[in-house]
Formats: C-alpha cells, structure tokens, sequence
C-alpha cells in the first residue's frame, strides 16, 4: 500500500509546485526570488508589528503599512506568475521590488518610533537582492533614490509631532549610517555582477570554443568526437527505453574514387566536393537525423526512431540524388560522384563500437561489391534490394 500512495502524493505536490511557480525554467527563477524578497519582507512586517504592539498610538500606523506591503507582494507575485509582465525588459521586475521596498522601510522607520533602529539592517539586504538583476545604473539609481528616501524618512521623525521625533544629532549619525550601509551594499552589488557577467561570458566563450571543437571545419558538420558522444547518448536511451520504441540506425557514407577527383581537379576542387556533398545529404535527411564528418571523405549518418524500410527510403533517395546529378563547383567544372554506404540497425543490449564496426563492414562490401550502392549489416533481415545506378 504505501508503494502505491507515494507516485500519487508525488504528483500532487509536482501539481502544487507547477501552479504556484508554473513549469518555465525561467519564471521559476523569477517566481523564486520573488517568493525570498517577499519572505523577507515578511520577516520585517512580523518583527515591526511585535515590537510596535504596545507603544501607544502606533498600532493603526503599522497595520495600514503592513496591509499595503502585503497587497504589494501579492500584486507583484500575481503579475509575475500571470506572465503579464515577460513583455517588459525586466520581467522580473527587480527594480520595481527593491524600490518599494525600499519605500516601505522608510516609512516602517518613520512610524516604528522608538523601535525603528530595527528597520536599517534591512536596507543591506534589499540591496543584495538587486546584484542578481539590476545593471550598474539601476543600481546606482536604487542608491540614489535610496538615500534620498531616508533622508525624508529621517526628516519626517525629526520635524513631524506624530512621527515622535529624536535627537539632531542621531538624526545626522542615522543618515551617515545609512549612506554608508547603501554605498559599500551598492559597491558590493556591482562587484557580484561584474563577476557573474565574467562568469557568464567565459561560459559563453567556452561553450563557442567546445562548439568549435566539436564542429567539422570545412563543412560546419559536427565532427567524428561529436558525433561519437550523440551515439552514445542515443544508444543508452535505446537501450534503456527498449530497442522497439526507439529503433536506431547508423549509415557510413564514402565517396568513390575520391582520391582521382583531388588528383584530376585539386586539392581545393576536392574540398569543395566535400561541401556541396555535405549540402546535398542534409537535403535528402530527415530533421531528426544527424550527419557528420568522419574523417577524409567518410560521413556518418545517425537516423532516430527510424526503421530499416525508412532507412532504406532515405539511403537510396540520398544515393541516387548524388550518383543522377553531378557536382557543379564554383569555377563551372562538374564533377560526377557516386557514394557507398554501409548501413546497420543497433541490436539489443548492443555496444556502440560494435554497432559502429557493423556498418564498417558493410561499407567495406560496399565497396568491394561494386560502389554506389547500400549494403546493410543486420543479423535479422534486410530490406530488399534497390536498383543501382
């Protein structure tokens, strides 16, 4: 029984998670922060309205404040979740945040009387928060108008009755505290992302240089490593899903006599045959496969979800189409071409190496056989037999 109730309490709870922070990656992110700002704020409504509680006069003042700190986190998060607000440059709306909380510590300043030192520890942490999403300028903006902020705020106590007044003096070392405390937070804040902007371009440029890496120079195919990691990922699926949900085939793919066309036309001709060759097989593949350059003049071709008939509908489309139109290159020579291709579905419980050597070997008939035609490496069946070209 309890094996049967946990898939249905976990499903549940996924359910909950989805409907409060939705399924995007990035509204998540935002959702997230949102949800940590807004404990936050809570934290300092509940610490304001226990130390408030019996200082005459206070308690009305609190609750109004309290009430339109609460409706502001629940409009901001409503906002957010709806999606309303991924049409604006700040979907997140950080800045908008960490202003009205900002506003909202000042005036928990002036009406927390004797107990508003409590509220300037807060002015940090707001700070903190917009190193995650604010550029440089909005920060320095949040400082400004930040200061300014307090600087009202510490006015209002000194000169409004109501407000309880204090000292000049502490009134002059509050707003000195407070342009320090803001100055090193912004400083801080600028440092942090200043340092995730670095992190984030070198992640930028090393995921550009393992691009290159793992690309084919003079095709822009992805190249023999490349194309080795994706057949292992394919095949463990594969194998973990089960063979029939998820058939696989590999074909490898190598011009005939191309060693003639680099003699006859040039080492630059022959290039260039290996890029208009490359053009022509993604033409005739299906948008879920994947070609790569192998090595010399050899290709690989991994199919997906692909049974040997429909390999077989793609090979010969992709034999004929080279072997019935020649190769016109950019100086007006046209170069006649012909592919061999051996071709091997993954077996069950199958290594990729050994899958890989199959389709070697059938290449290898291929080629002795005759060329320009597809020999396929399957212990159960093969499909019929084409015309040759």
């Amino acid at each position: 029984m309890p094996q049967q109730t946990r898939p249905r309490r976990a499903s549940a709870s996924q359910r909950l998670l989805t409907l409060l922070i939705t399924d995007d990656r990035h509204q998540r992110i935002r959702l997230t922060m949102t949800g940590m700002a807004a404990l936050l704020m809570l934290c300092c409504i509940a610490v304001v309205q226990l130390v408030t509680v019996e200082i005459p006069g206070l308690f009305v003042w609190v609750q109004w404040w309290s009430l339109v700190c609460c409706i502001g986190l629940v409009g901001v998060y409503a906002v957010i979740r709806s999606g309303y607000s991924q049409r604006w440059r700040d979907p997140a709306m950080t800045l908008f945040q960490i202003t009205a909380s900002i506003t909202c510590t000042a005036v928990a300043y002036v009406i927390a009387g004797p107990a508003r030192a409590i509220v300037l520890p807060a002015i940090a942490v707001i700070l903190v928060f917009g190193s995650f999403g604010l550029t440089r300028r909005e920060m320095l903006f949040v400082l400004v108008y930040g200061l300014a902020a307090f600087a009202l705020a510490v006015a209002a106590v000194q000169w409004w009755p109501a407000a309880g007044g204090q000292l000049p003096l502490v009134s002059v070392a509050t707003m000195l505290m407070v342009a320090v405390v803001m100055a090193s937070s912004t400083l801080l804040s600028i440092r942090l992302s200043a340092a995730r902007e670095k992190l984030r371009q070198q992640k930028k440029d090393f995921e550009r240089e393992r691009d290159l890496a793992m690309r084919d120079t003079l095709t822009g195919l992805p190249n023999r490593r490349y194309m080795q990691e994706i057949m292992g990922r394919e095949d463990e699926y594969a194998q973990r899903n089960g063979r029939g949900e998820q058939p696989l085939l590999i074909a490898q793919l190598d011009l005939d006599h191309f060693k003639l066309i680099n003699d006859t036309h040039g080492h630059a001709a022959g290039d260039e045959v290996l890029r208009i060759f490359a053009e022509r097989v993604n033409a005739c593949m299906r948008a879920s496969d994947v070609l790569a350059r192998w090595g010399g003049e050899e290709f690989v071709l991994l199919m997906t979800h692909a049974t040997m008939d429909d390999g077989m509908r793609v090979l010969e489309r992709l034999r004929a189409d080279i072997a019935n139109a020649p190769l016109t290159l950019s100086t007006g020579v046209s170069v006649a071409l012909t592919v061999s291709i051996g071709a091997a579905q993954l077996q069950k419980g199958e290594p990729a190496a050994d899958w890989l050597h199959r389709a070697d070997v059938a290449l290898y008939a291929a080629k002795t056989g005759g060329r320009n035609r597809i020999v396929w490496s399957d212990p159960e069946r093969t499909p019929a037999p084409q015309p040759q070209g």
